[in-house]
């Protein structure tokens, strides 16, 4: 059946969550996430588009964005593609990193627009990643505060006032208020977890006294508990490859 063709937004403005295929972390370390802004950054000057938000988390990234000239598939498709290539060489695997279409909805009015925006923000803060908005390195929040980079953060602010100062205390305030609505467009973070729970959990799973044990199995057994071990939430390649000991590129084939 085919797909249902995505709704054109009137305003131009999309509410977009992009997520790993099979719920993969798609942010392994620090420097993962600064390569995907480098990707935003890069497209921003080439397809004109506006970027409002963002927040990465480990295994999804919410975006707040205008398109242009280009419409919006094929600004994601761009962005998608430049950090997949990356990601793979990097981490030395092949095939998608993300699902193939990405979730979006079209953001109308002032109201939802700052409503989504206080949505992206509280990711973190809903996950209990942190306990201070502020404190969260990889979401537009610090730009709109301090300097903005890749965020067109002045049409925000305009809501709030003119006078930049009032503008400014409108925005932390109202980026602060706990809501319990949420945007239509929702997603729930499964959070990484630690090398000690993925430890615990590769051992029972596998029935083994260490991870490391996995190395030495038949191909056919291995492979099998591998894809297995991928498909739990939460646990990243990187962190299955560092407890066994079994390369990346192995465990994304198997």
């Amino acid at each position: 059946m085919a797909r249902r063709a995505r709704e054109k937004s009137k305003s131009g403005i999309y509410h977009i969550i992009m997520r790993g295929i099979n719920r993969q972390v798609i942010f392994e370390e620090e420097e993962d996430k600064q390569k995907f802004l480098e990707c935003l950054s890069h497209y921003k000057d080439i397809c004109n588009y506006k970027i409002y938000g963002y927040c990465l988390m480990d295994t999804h990234i919410h975006l707040l964005i205008k398109e242009s000239e280009e419409d919006i598939a094929a600004i994601m498709k761009r962005i998608s593609v430049r950090y997949a290539v990356w990601y793979n060489r990097k981490y030395d695997r092949c095939g998608h990193l993300f699902q193939d279409r990405f979730k979006s909805e079209n953001v109308e009015d002032e109201a939802y627009l700052l409503a989504v925006l206080r949505y992206i923000h509280q990711n973190p803060l809903k996950a209990t990643m942190v306990e201070d908005l502020g404190a969260y390195r990889e979401s537009s929040y610090r730009e709109f505060i301090d300097t903005a980079k890749i965020v067109d953060s002045e049409f925000i602010l305009r809501h709030f006032s003119h006078d930049r100062s009032r503008a400014m205390q409108g925005f932390v305030r109202f980026m602060s208020e706990s809501v319990e609505d949420e945007p239509r467009l929702e997603y729930r973070e499964q959070r990484k977890l630690k090398d000690e729970m993925v430890r615990k959990l590769i051992q029972e799973y596998a029935k083994v006294s260490s991870p490391i044990e996995i190395q030495a199995m038949n191909k056919s057994e291995r492979d099998e508990l591998l894809r297995g071990i991928k498909k739990m939430d939460g646990v990243s390649t990187w962190q299955i490859a560092r407890l066994t000991g079994i390369s990346q590129s192995v465990i994304a084939r198997a």
